[in-house]
């Protein structure tokens, strides 16, 4: 069955928008281009799918603003193949993103009633990402070491196991890296670590954003 144009249209105008608003990264735009991200949201809606904004998804969760997803998604920047944890899979649209990039995803959702929405919808829609009904502040240690981590939640601090995960340095090649926005409930900035050794990591702070807050165990933090 054919994609209705008219949200074709719309995706269309949204890339133009984001680009407009300072996203530079091709490939994160060709995703954004190819996601339909009218598939994510409630039929009620469907309207408001391809504006820059974020919407409910029910049981106090949203869909992240485009901008912010492709913001993100820049700044990981991930590479075809390389293996992407992502923490909080919500509506699935970040992690769709992900996907259309080329990278290999796993995705953890704490909400069981998104986690049980969430994931066949992806695999509807064919998507190859392997998710998980868990606390995404401990990560998927048996799935680890990750290129990349990138978080969707707010967090209070940058949690310890999560870094853990994060592959170490290879010869010339980085260590895994992370994004992660960090701050109290009001605001966050968005944070960009990378591994530089077994106890050593670089980070930099980015923008201000005002995400969920993340919630779960943990077992120590930075």
């Amino acid at each position: 069955m054919r994609e209705d144009w008219k949200f074709q249209r719309r995706r269309a105008r949204l890339v133009e928008e984001l680009r407009e608003k300072g996203i530079t990264n091709e490939r994160v735009l060709r995703a954004i281009g190819s996601v339909q991200r009218h598939q994510f949201v409630d039929q009620a809606l469907l309207s408001r799918a391809y504006l820059d904004e974020a919407l409910p998804i029910g049981m106090q969760q949203t869909i992240s603003q485009p901008f912010t997803v492709a913001y993100q998604s820049q700044t990981l920047d991930p590479l075809p193949g390389e293996r992407i944890l992502e923490i909080g899979t919500g509506s699935g649209y970040q992690a769709a993103v992900l996907a259309e990039m080329g990278a290999t995803v796993f995705s953890i959702e704490r909400v069981r009633g998104l986690y049980e929405k969430t994931t066949p919808l992806l695999r509807s829609l064919r998507y190859d990402i392997r998710c998980r009904f868990g606390d995404g502040m401990l990560g998927w240690e048996t799935m680890a070491p990750f290129d990349g981590i990138i978080v969707t939640a707010g967090a209070l601090d940058v949690p310890d196991s999560l870094l853990r995960q994060l592959r170490l340095p290879e010869g010339m090649k980085p260590g895994g890296r992370m994004v992660i926005p960090v701050g109290d409930r009001d605001q966050q900035m968005m944070t960009y670590i990378v591994r530089m050794g077994e106890d050593a990591f670089d980070d930099v702070e980015m923008e201000a954003f005002r995400f969920v807050p993340l919630l779960g165990k943990t077992t120590g933090s930075r």
